[in-house]
């Protein structure tokens, strides 16, 4: 039997090379990126290198052709953005993301153009992330997708702008056909945020645990994402949101239709991980 043939955008970079080699031994892979080796200068097997921000889509077109499904974490990335600055709202910040905007639409039209029946896109919990707010001022307990996206910084609105453009193409009135897309909330995806948490911070710790997401679940996920066979909502539109989180105790994001309609059976919880490290940074907490 033949493997599902898969397009990774971004395919070197972080988030694609933490699930590269599982997802390499069960798809058969087609990785794109603009850079030809990943962070550390490897290798990436059977890389593309092509720049999808580009209009004219027959430039990568034939990267998609016969493809099954398309992962996208492709993103252009504003000059001087750091750590630090990635939420600034200035003109290089949002002409950036507007880049990015631009670029999930190429993902769309040459996926649906080429007969690909779906279209996974890294999203992030910042597409919803001004309910933040809320759930700090204990007025919201739960995020759900449900909710309709909400962010104030121009990362997050992109993010949003990725699903609103995604639903367009789910419904069918592009070209008179339909493109299954789900949108990955990503949290997370590292093991080391609550190394840099300061003794006593409970909040900034409790979104840290909250959004975590392992390397394990991630790979479940991203399968589950592309192998799902119906992903319909109520009226019948292939359009899904999920949250990218581990079975965290403490998530204020919901991993209902996660587990409803993939079948995501997390294996991590951030509280059974990070279990000495949580007790030395609570002990630090101010009594109330």
């Amino acid at each position: 039997m033949a493997k599902r043939r898969v397009v990774i955008t971004g395919a070197a970079g972080y988030v694609g090379q933490r699930m590269f080699k599982e997802l390499a031994e069960r798809w058969d892979l087609v990785p794109i990126d603009v850079t030809p080796t990943a962070r550390g200068g490897e290798k990436v097997p059977g890389l593309v290198v092509a720049d999808l921000t580009r209009p004219d889509r027959n430039e990568y077109r034939q990267h998609f052709r016969g493809a099954d499904a398309v992962i996208h974490l492709g993103y252009v990335r504003a000059p001087g953005m750091d750590a630090t600055t990635w939420q600034a709202n200035n003109d290089a910040k949002f002409w950036a993301e507007h880049q990015n905007v631009a670029l999930a639409y190429n993902v769309y039209r040459v996926a649906l153009e080429e007969g690909v029946r779906r279209v996974v896109v890294a999203s992030s919990n910042h597409a919803a992330d001004y309910y933040e707010r809320l759930v700090w001022d204990g007025r919201v307990d739960m995020v759900t997708p449900e909710m309709p996206p909400r962010s104030d910084n121009w990362y997050g609105w992109a993010k949003a702008a990725y699903e609103l453009l995604g639903f367009v193409f789910a419904t069918g009135k592009v070209d008179g056909r339909t493109l299954e897309v789900v949108q990955w909330r990503i949290g997370g995806p590292r093991d080391d945020d609550i190394e840099h948490v300061k003794p006593g911070d409970i909040q900034v710790m409790h979104r840290a645990l909250g959004a975590y997401l392992s390397r394990r679940d991630q790979v479940q996920q991203a399968i589950r994402m592309v192998e799902t066979e119906d992903i319909r909502d109520e009226h019948g539109v292939p359009f899904l949101i999920v949250y990218g989180i581990s079975g965290n105790t403490h998530r204020f994001w919901s991993l209902a239709s996660a587990k409803t309609k993939i079948g995501y059976e997390p294996q991590d919880d951030s509280q059974v991980n990070f279990a000495d490290a949580i007790a030395a940074i609570a002990r630090k907490a101010p009594k109330t």
